[in-house]
């Protein structure tokens, strides 16, 4: 064989190993691909990242203590010692948001995950138990019957007491805000779930398992659940602006955090009366939850479309 003719056949392994490469490409490679193409996901992703890293780096930063009262530069405008001004008691607007962000990505994201986990077991349940498909489905579609708002209220209302007195004042109300947002958000995630456990259980992988005398808790955490993950880290992130806007929400209304404990509803609620003389007060914690929760959104779009295997394919 010649020189010539060894070399043709090099380049043509090189290229069908290339080809090979191309086309064997990871899922988490092909997602990220997909998720690049949509803009308004990646700026979203950008802006939410960049918002969870400023209220937890933030304070490290702006050491000044958000609960310092200062009489006298009370009402002061933006300026360098106070970027964002000061309210009524001469506190750090500035270090007050980037607290009060700290407890509301917190109850957001705990929230969510509580949520999703409800969600998940009682969708993975009705759909793969049809004894319990009637009953859990019908347990579903009261909770979503019920009135959101004023159920949130009557819950609050009922264990905002014990629960401070268990847990103390902060303690107290972060479990009950997780607690009155999570169970009262997890019904779409459950109905999703319930859905792609119905299609995914009459697959041929699922009906081998199941020839072969797969007890079913083996069938559900091998075949069933890693093949519904994609609805439900599309739930997950727009759980998170649902939890993030109904515990802004509660605070407005003044059922949320103590007074002295900073949340950016919490931050609305205390700039009302000062609205007309100053806007700005209840423009940055407004502008905070309005970034968020948009942020979020743009990413779950994102992940949707890219976590869709006919999207992802084109």
């Amino acid at each position: 064989m010649t020189d010539r003719a060894v070399k043709v056949d090099e380049a043509a392994v090189a290229e069908r190993l290339t080809g090979l490469n191309k086309k064997h490409r990871s899922l988490v490679g092909d997602v990220w691909d997909q998720y690049k193409t949509h803009k308004g996901a990646l700026i979203g992703a950008i802006v939410f990242f960049g918002i969870l890293i400023a209220v937890l780096i933030g304070p490290f930063i702006w050491t000044i203590d958000p609960s310092f009262v200062d009489i006298r530069s009370r009402n002061q405008g933006v300026s360098l010692a106070h970027p964002f001004g000061t309210d009524q008691l001469g506190r750090d607007l500035l270090a007050r948001i980037l607290s009060g962000g700290q407890v509301s990505m917190a109850v957001g994201l705990t929230a969510m995950l509580l949520a999703v986990l409800l969600g998940t077991l009682i969708g993975v349940v009705a759909g793969f138990f049809q004894k319990l498909d009637g009953p859990l489905m019908r347990f579903t579609d009261l909770f979503l019957a019920l009135p959101l708002l004023p159920l949130l209220l009557v819950i609050v209302t009922l264990f905002r007491e014990p629960l401070a007195a268990s847990f103390g004042p902060e303690g107290g109300i972060f479990i009950l805000m997780v607690s009155a947002i999570g169970i009262t958000s997890w019904m779409q995630t459950a109905r999703i779930v319930r859905g792609d456990v119905l299609a995914l259980k009459e697959r041929e992988f699922v009906l081998a398992a199941r020839s072969i005398g797969t007890p079913p808790r083996r069938m559900i955490t091998r075949h069933i659940l890693p093949n519904v993950l994609s609805p439900i880290l599309v739930s997950a992130t727009l759980g998170i602006a649902n939890a993030i806007i109904t515990e802004s929400a509660l605070s407005f209304l003044g059922l949320g955090f103590p007074p002295d404990f900073p949340t950016w509803g919490r931050l609305l609620f205390d700039a009302i009366d000062y609205m007309p003389q100053y806007p700005m007060w209840v423009v940055w914690p407004g502008l905070a939850i309005s970034l968020t929760v948009l942020s979020v959104n743009y990413m779950g779009d994102g992940l949707r479309d890219a976590l869709d295997p006919r999207i992802r394919g084109r």
